[in-house]
C-alpha cells in the first residue's frame, strides 16, 4: 500500500508536468507547420520544422534514457524542460528574423523536451505495483487533457498578439518550460542504484528485440504514434487549404488532442479488465475509422470527426502498447529497453512526419488530393500492426517471452 501511495503522489506530479510543460506540444504542432509555410522557400518544406522536432526527439531518446538511468528521472526531466526553453527561444529568434533555417534549428532543439516528455509514462510505472501500473500510466497520459486545454487557449490568445504572427506563442512556450520544471522538485523516484559486480545486467538489445511481447508492443506503439503524427501534422494545412480559418485549424487540433488524452481516465481500467491485446486492437480499428472519415469529405465536420477518432485510436493503441512493454521488462533493463523503444517509436514518427509534408503538398494536384494521400498511406501500416498483434495472440502464453 505504501508503494502505491508514493506512486499516486508521483502520478499527480507528472500530471501537473503534462498540463504545464506539455501545453507547448499542441501549440507547436498547430502553428509550426503554418509558420513553416510562411518562412519556407518551397511549400513542400512547410512541415519540415515539425519533422525536425520529432527527429530531435528520436536522436535524444537514448541519451536521455541513459542519463536518467544514472542521474534519475528528476534530472532528466529538468534537462528536457531546459531543452524546450532553448528550442522555443531559437524558434522565436527565427520568426522575428524571418529565417526558416533558425526556425528549423529551434524546432530540432524542441525535440529535447518532446523526448523527455515521452518518459513521463515510464516514470509513472517506476514506483507502482503491478496492479496499479496500467492506471498510473493511463492517468499520467490523462494529464495531456489539461495540456490540450491550456495549449488551445494560450495558442489562440497569442498567435496574433505581436506584429510577427506566432512569435508571441513561442515566447510563452519559453516561460512554460522555465516555470513548469519547478514541479519536479516534488517528484519522489529513487535514483537507480549503481550496478555492482555480479548483479544481473539484463538482456542485450538484440535479445530484447527477439522477445515476441516486446517486439509486438514496439510495433504497435510505433504504428499508433506514427500514423497519428502523419495525419495530425497535415491537418492544419488541410483545414486552412480547404478554405477554413486558422482558428478552425486550432480548434480541430485541440479537439484531437483532447481525444488523445481524455480517455486516459479510464483506459487503464479497460486494460485491467480486457487485457492489453484487446485494447490495442480497438485502437488500431479506430485509427482505420479515422482514415475512412477523413477520406469521405473535406467539410469541417469531417476534419473534426476524423481527428477526434485519430486521437482516441492513438490513446488505446499507444497506452496499451506501453503497458505491454513495461510488463515484459526487468528492472535492470529499464533504461536500455525504454531508450530503445522510444528510439524506434520516434524513428517511425520522424518518417511519418517527413512523409506527411510530401504527401500533403507534393503528391497530389490539390489540397484535397494531398489530404486523401495522407490518409490512404495509413492502410499498410495498420495491416502490419494488426498482423503482428494477431501473431502474438495466437502464440501460447509460454512462448510470448
Amino acid at each position: 500500500m505504501s508503494q502505491d501511495t508514493t506512486a499516486r503522489r508521483n502520478v499527480l506530479v507528472l500530471v501537473a508536468a503534462q498540463a504545464i510543460l506539455g501545453a507547448q506540444m499542441p501549440m507547436i504542432f498547430t502553428f509550426a507547420g503554418l509558420a513553416g509555410s510562411s518562412l519556407a522557400p518551397n511549400a513542400c518544406w512547410a512541415t519540415l520544422p515539425i519533422s525536425l522536432t520529432v527527429i530531435g526527439s528520436m536522436l535524444t531518446a537514448t541519451p536521455i534514457s541513459a542519463f536518467m538511468q544514472v542521474y534519475g528521472r528528476r534530472a532528466g526531466f529538468v534537462v528536457g524542460a531546459l531543452g524546450g526553453a532553448l528550442g522555443a527561444a531559437v524558434s522565436a529568434w527565427g520568426l522575428s528574423a524571418g529565417s526558416f533555417v533558425l526556425f528549423c534549428i529551434g524546432a530540432f532543439l524542441s525535440g529535447i523536451y518532446m523526448s523527455a516528455q515521452g518518459f513521463y509514462r515510464f516514470a509513472a510505472a517506476d514506483t507502482a505495483s503491478d496492479a496499479f501500473r496500467p492506471k498510473a500510466i493511463s492517468w499520467v497520459m490523462a494529464g495531456g487533457l489539461f495540456s490540450a486545454i491550456i495549449g488551445w487557449q494560450v495558442g489562440k490568445a497569442t498567435v496574433e498578439v505581436l506584429a510577427v504572427p506566432i512569435l508571441g506563442t513561442y515566447l510563452v512556450i519559453i516561460a512554460l518550460n522555465l516555470v513548469g520544471m519547478l514541479v519536479f522538485v516534488a517528484l519522489d523516484i529513487p535514483k537507480p542504484k549503481p550496478p555492482v559486480e555480479g548483479a544481473p545486467v539484463g538482456r542485450s538489445r538484440a535479445e530484447l528485440l527477439r522477445n515476441p511481447t516486446i517486439l509486438v508492443a514496439m510495433i504497435c506503439a510505433t504504428v499508433s504514434y506514427a500514423l497519428m503524427n502523419l495525419v495530425m501534422t497535415s491537418s492544419p494545412l488541410a483545414v486552412v487549404g480547404c478554405g477554413f480559418d486558422k482558428s478552425d485549424a486550432s480548434d480541430v487540433v485541440t479537439l484531437h488532442v483532447l481525444a488523445m488524452f481524455a480517455p486516459s481516465f479510464f483506459t487503464g481500467h479497460l486494460i485491467a479488465r480486457f487485457g492489453t491485446e484487446r485494447i490495442i486492437a480497438a485502437g488500431l480499428t479506430i485509427l482505420a475509422a479515422a482514415g475512412a472519415v477523413a477520406m469521405a469529405g473535406v467539410e469541417l465536420q469531417n476534419f473534426y470527426v476524423a481527428l477526434i477518432l485519430l486521437g482516441l485510436g492513438w490513446n488505446f493503441g499507444f497506452i496499451g502498447a506501453t503497458t505491454m512493454l513495461t510488463s515484459a521488462q526487468r528492472p535492470e533493463e529499464r533504461g536500455r529497453l525504454q531508450g530503445l523503444n522510444d528510439l524506434v517509436v520516434f524513428g517511425g514518427v520522424t518518417l511519418a512526419s517527413f512523409s506527411s509534408g510530401g504527401l500533403m503538398n507534393c503528391a497530389g494536384g490539390s489540397v484535397q488530393a494531398g489530404w486523401q494521400m495522407v490518409n490512404l498511406a495509413m492502410l499498410p501500416f495498420l495491416v502490419l500492426a494488426g498482423g503482428a498483434l494477431i501473431w502474438l495472440w495466437l502464440r501460447p502464453q509460454e512462448m510470448r517471452g
